[in-house]
């Protein structure tokens, strides 16, 4: 076996590059200089080892719902907590604690296909709290839904809640234990003419005393998509209905729209309701349209333009008002100086109603914009309307087609 003498050795130690002579720019050369980490694993890198901040947030996301850490955090490290937080997290944990609206932007648009800010002030959190609980009025069933959700969210929502816009109201669910006679199994006559014993719906007094922040409230009494279980009974404003509706708008002074379209309301229940109106103080949008109302309608509806000085817009379009109602609204007219908008169309007021409109026209100066089609108007109203255009300097939309003018009215 060959050995190296003490000379050899002294000789290569002597012929080995110093610090000095140059590795300092190949460090690499010199083994002393250089420490490697030889994994068992070849695809092992040091990048895939998680950074400690990255494992506390992952932490305080996985345990959001039991200890809610967010506040106390850094704006960097909150942002990251946000972008990973869940969005089907309790609302009684998130509600009072997140404002982030791009959180708040992710939750609306898991739920909803169709997501527009620009009808909620431009803000997410108020879209999530105003459809949520649209959601949980539309699908509540009296004396078979427990009202402690609703109860529970309302008190968690009601500082954004601004407007509702209820689609459906579900009522009652029928008895089917009651047995029927022979009759009543083959007839379909009730179910037509809506005789069958009316059915009410969800109590708006439950949750109006509390949203303070209420500006808007739509409401339409029926069933959508209910198909082949069409029954009139679905889509039946009750008497109990009107009155808790009546008695909570009262009491609703800061509400400023009121809509309720297709509920089949007739003059008894419309009454009723104007009636708790007026001395409201801020309603500014009163909207009846698509209704059965008629002349003890338009009464009414002139008393509240006679009393009410805060209405700017009046809807009663495609109802039953005739000659007699539209005449009490025009005399009304006369000396209201605060409606703008007035909507007549698809009534039956005929000639006699519209030139009484149109003679109130001459005297209101507040009106900008009166609907007046498809209500039976023929050639006589053509000389009144003649003159309304001559001397009316407020007005600037008058709509009067689907009439019968004929070579008069031009």
């Amino acid at each position: 076996m060959a050995t190296i003498s003490e000379r050899e050795l002294v000789s290569v130690r002597r012929s080995a590059p110093t610090p000095s002579s140059g590795t300092s720019t190949r460090p690499a050369a010199d083994p002393r200089k250089m420490r490697r980490i030889i994994a068992e694993d070849p695809e092992w890198s040091l990048a895939t080892v998680p950074r400690l901040i990255d494992i506390c947030v992952k932490h305080i996301v996985g345990n959001f719902a039991d200890n809610p850490l967010l506040d106390e955090l850094k704006p960097k490290h909150k942002e990251k907590v946000l972008e990973s937080l869940a969005t089907d997290l309790p609302l009684r944990i998130t509600a009072p604690l997140v404002s982030d609206e791009g959180y708040w932007k992710r939750c609306c648009k898991s739920r909803w296909n169709v997501c527009d800010t620009d009808q909620y002030g431009d803000s997410w959190k108020r879209m999530f709290f105003e459809r949520n609980m649209e959601n949980l009025i539309e699908n509540f069933v009296p004396e078979s839904t427990d009202i402690t959700e609703i109860a529970e969210t309302l008190e968690l929502s009601k500082d954004f809640i601004k407007r509702l816009r209820i689609r459906q109201l579900l009522p009652q669910i029928k008895d089917v234990t009651v047995a029927l006679t022979p009759e009543e199994e083959v007839s379909d006559q009730g179910s037509d003419t809506g005789t069958d014993d009316t059915l009410d719906h969800f109590d708006f007094g439950v949750i109006i005393h509390k949203l303070d922040n209420l500006e808007e409230l739509s409401v339409t009494y029926g069933v959508r998509n209910c198909g082949m279980n069409f029954e009139w009974s679905l889509f039946e404003f009750t008497q109990k209905d009107c009155f808790l509706l009546a008695k909570a708008i009262k009491s609703c002074a800061h509400l400023q729209i009121l809509r309720l379209q297709r509920c089949q309301i007739e003059d008894e229940k419309a009454r009723l309701i104007i009636s708790n109106l007026l001395q409201h103080t801020g309603l500014k949008i009163l909207d009846l349209s698509h209704n059965k109302v008629g002349d003890r309608t338009g009464r009414a509806a002139g008393k509240l333009l006679s009393v009410n000085k805060s209405l700017e817009q009046l809807h009663l379009s495609d109802n039953q008002i005739k000659a007699e109602g539209a005449s009490a609204i025009a005399f009304a007219l006369k000396k209201n100086n605060t409606l703008k908008v007035l909507n007549l169309k698809l009534n039956r007021i005929s000639d006699e109603g519209g030139k009484n409109i149109c003679h109130a026209l001459l005297k209101n100066t507040t009106l900008i914009s009166v609907d007046l089609s498809s209500n039976g108007l023929g050639e006589q109203m053509a000389a009144a309307l003649a003159e309304v255009l001559s001397r009316n300097t407020s007005l600037r939309h008058i709509t009067i087609s689907c009439n019968k003018l004929g070579v008069a009215g031009g």
